[in-house]
């Protein structure tokens, strides 16, 4: 019963944490961007794109087609990089599993 009781309070220590984490991701700021950094973005860690500049030189003598691809390809990009935070985040709280082991 004791083990029960310890796998319980363990369940319970680890969804506090992930909801430590994600409190803690909508916090975080990644940035990325495209075109020579012509087009910046920045996301929460949990993707939400949060802000966007786009340099004026990237209206002198461009489409507006240009304009939307590296506004694309700069918020693709900062999404992975906060994917990419998500993943490490979870493998630490993984590792507070019982039989695993933290990276």
């Amino acid at each position: 019963m004791a083990d029960i009781q310890h796998l319980f309070q363990l369940g319970q220590h680890m969804q506090g944490r992930l909801q430590q984490l994600q409190t803690e991701l909508g916090d975080r700021m990644v940035e990325a961007s495209a075109g020579a950094d012509l087009v910046r973005v920045a996301v929460d860690g949990r993707g939400n794109l949060r802000s966007l500049r786009i340099d004026p030189e990237v209206f002198h003598d461009r489409d507006a087609d240009l304009l939307a691809d590296l506004v694309l390809s700069a918020i693709a990009e900062a999404q992975r990089r906060a994917a990419h935070l998500v993943q490490e985040d979870m493998q630490k709280v993984q590792g507070l599993a019982p039989g695993t082991h933290a990276p």
